[in-house]
C-alpha cells in the first residue's frame, strides 16, 4: 500500500469516528434518562429498600387485590377420629337459584336471607314453602351482602369489603342504623346476647351487638391445625356451626375453647346433576339456619335449587331420626 493511499483511509475514517462518538453519547443520555425515572418511582433513593423493586405497573395494569376468599380451602376434617355425620332431609322446598346466599336467619318463624354479588345484593324475607320474596331491601349497588344475626327485634348484616354493615327492623326489613367494623364481613351469628363473626380466617370475632365492639376472638382449631375460610355462622344447641367455603362440610365448634367437636357432610344434600349446574354457576354450600322454638334446622346454598330441613337432633346423636315427609312445614 501506498503512501497516499494511507492518508486517504485516514482521512475517510474520521467521519465514521465521529458518528461512532455521537451515537455513545446517545446512548450515555439514554441510560441516564432511564436511571433517572427509575430513581423517581423508587422516589428517588437508590439506597431505599424499594430500589431492588420493578417500578409499579401504570393505572389499569395493576393486578387485583387479594382477599381472604383468594386461599386454598382446607382439606377437612384433618382428624379422622372427630364425629362425622351425613345430613339426613326430613323436607325440602324451592330455593331462588339466582340468589348467592351469604346469610340465613330464623325471627320469629319468619326464614330471612342475605344474598351476595355487587348491585344484586339485598337482605330479604322468604316464604319457606315456596321460595317466594315476601319483602327485600336492596343494598347499594357497590356493595356485596354478607352474614346476617338478629339480636331481639334488630337485623345485623354485614357486608364483605365495605367494613360497613347495616341494622334493620326484623319484621320489616326498615333500615334503622348501621355500623363499622375492620377487615372483610363472611358470617354472622348470635346466641342472643353477643354477635359471632367470620371473616374468611382461622378467626372468630365475639362482638358486643350495643356499640359493635370486639370483646374476645375464638381462634378455630381441629387437633393441631387451624381451620380457615369460615363463612356462614349458626348458633345451634350451644354450639357454632360453620360452612367451610369451597367445601362440603359445616364445622361443630365449641365456642369457649374454638376446638371442633363433629362436622356434618352435606355433599348429599343434591343431586349429582343438581351439583353439577350449581358448581357450572359459582355455587357452593352456603347457609345455616336454627329456629330454637320449634327445634327446626334449615340448610341451603348459593344458587342452591332447594331449601332442606334436616334432622337436627340426629346430628346430635340424640332421638330417633323423624320420618321423611313432604309437603308445607307444620
Amino acid at each position: 500500500m501506498s503512501g497516499s493511499g494511507g492518508a486517504s483511509a485516514t482521512h475517510e475514517a474520521e467521519p465514521l469516528r465521529s458518528t461512532i462518538i455521537r451515537l455513545r453519547g446517545s446512548h450515555i443520555r439514554t441510560f441516564c434518562l432511564a436511571t433517572s425515572l427509575c430513581l423517581a418511582a423508587c422516589d428517588g433513593d437508590a439506597n431505599d429498600s424499594s430500589a431492588n423493586r420493578p417500578p409499579a405497573l401504570p393505572p389499569g395494569m395493576q393486578p387485583p387485590p387479594r382477599t381472604n376468599a383468594d386461599a386454598r380451602p382446607p382439606t377437612v376434617p384433618f382428624d379422622t377420629t372427630a364425629p362425622r355425620v351425613s345430613a339426613h332431609v326430613i323436607r325440602s322446598w324451592p330455593h331462588d337459584t339466582a340468589a348467592y346466599t351469604q346469610g340465613l336467619a330464623m325471627y320469629r318463624g319468619h326464614l330471612l336471607e342475605s344474598t351476595g354479588r355487587l348491585a344484586q345484593s339485598d337482605v330479604r324475607e322468604v316464604d319457606i314453602t315456596t321460595g317466594a320474596v315476601r319483602r327485600r331491601a336492596a343494598l347499594l349497588a357497590t356493595e356485596f351482602g354478607e352474614g346476617i344475626a338478629v339480636v331481639g327485634n334488630r337485623l345485623y348484616q354485614l357486608t364483605w369489603q365495605g367494613g360497613r354493615g347495616h341494622v334493620y327492623a326484623a319484621n320489616t326489613l326498615t333500615p334503622i342504623d348501621s355500623f363499622s367494623y375492620s377487615g372483610e364481613g363472611w358470617g354472622l351469628a348470635t346466641d342472643g346476647r353477643m354477635l359471632y363473626m367470620s371473616d374468611g380466617t382461622s378467626r372468630i370475632r365475639v362482638l358486643d351487638p350495643t356499640g359493635f365492639h370486639e370483646l374476645r376472638t375464638i381462634q378455630v382449631r381441629e387437633a393441631d391445625s387451624t381451620v380457615w375460610m369460615l363463612n356462614e355462622l349458626e348458633w345451634v344447641r350451644g354450639e357454632l356451626w360453620a360452612n367451610v367455603y369451597q367445601t362440603d362440610f359445616i364445622a361443630r365448634i365449641e365456642p369457649a375453647t374454638g376446638h371442633v367437636v363433629g362436622w356434618i357432610d352435606v355433599g348429599n344434600l343434591l343431586t349429582a346433576a343438581q351439583r353439577q349446574d350449581v358448581a357450572r354457576r359459582g355455587g357452593v354450600a352456603n347457609g345455616i339456619a336454627f329456629d330454637s322454638v320449634r327445634n327446626r334446622l334449615f340448610l341451603t346454598g348459593k344458587l342452591w335449587p332447594r331449601l332442606f330441613e334436616v334432622d337436627v337432633a340426629g346430628i346430635h346423636g340424640s332421638g330417633p331420626r323423624p320420618r321423611l315427609r313432604s309437603g308445607p312445614a307444620p
